[in-house]
C-alpha cells in the first residue's frame, strides 16, 4: 500500500501533538517497518520546517527534516501536478496540489485527519485509524 501522508500527520508525529499522535505515530511505525510505503508530497517540507522552526527551534526544525528523508519517500511536485490542482474544484490549492501529485504517481491512498479538505479525487481518502484497520 503506497500512503501520501497529509502534512498534519506528519506534524501530529514531530510536534507530539495530542490527542491524534498516538494514530499517526503508529501509522509511521507501519511505514518504518515496511508494512506500508509512506510518501511525503515535496512541497510539504516547507511547512515542515517552517512549523516546526516557529514552535521550537532552527535545530530541531532542520532534525525533522532529515528525519522525513529518512522515513518516506518524496512524491514530487512539478508543472503537471500544479496545473491538474489548479483545474481542481477544490477551494484549497495545497490540497489539491496533493490530490494531483498522488494521482500523478499513483498512490493507493491518502492519510489525512481531514477527509472533508480532499474531494473529487479518485485515490482513497482515509484517517490513520482506518488505513491501521487495513494492516
Amino acid at each position: 500500500m503506497r500512503i501520501l501522508f497529509d502534512t498534519n500527520i506528519i506534524l501530529d508525529v514531530l510536534l507530539k501533538r495530542e490527542p491524534w499522535v498516538r494514530e499517526s505515530g503508529e501509522l509511521w511505525r507501519a511505514n518504518d517497518e515496511n508494512r506500508i510505503s509512506g510518501y511525503i508530497i515535496a512541497s510539504a517540507f516547507t511547512d515542515i520546517f517552517y512549523i516546526a522552526r516557529r514552535l521550537t527551534d532552527i535545530q530541531r526544525a532542520q532534525t525533522a527534516i532529515q528525519i522525513c528523508l529518512d522515513a518516506f519517500e518524496v512524491c514530487p511536485v512539478g508543472r503537471d501536478a500544479i496545473e491538474k490542482a489548479a483545474s481542481m474544484p477544490g477551494r484549497d490549492f495545497e490540497d489539491n496540489l496533493m490530490i494531483a501529485s498522488a494521482e500523478l504517481v499513483g498512490l493507493d491512498i491518502i492519510a489525512t485527519r481531514n477527509k472533508r479538505d480532499f474531494i473529487d479525487t479518485s485515490i482513497a481518502v482515509m484517517s490513520p485509524s482506518e488505513i491501521l484497520k487495513l494492516l
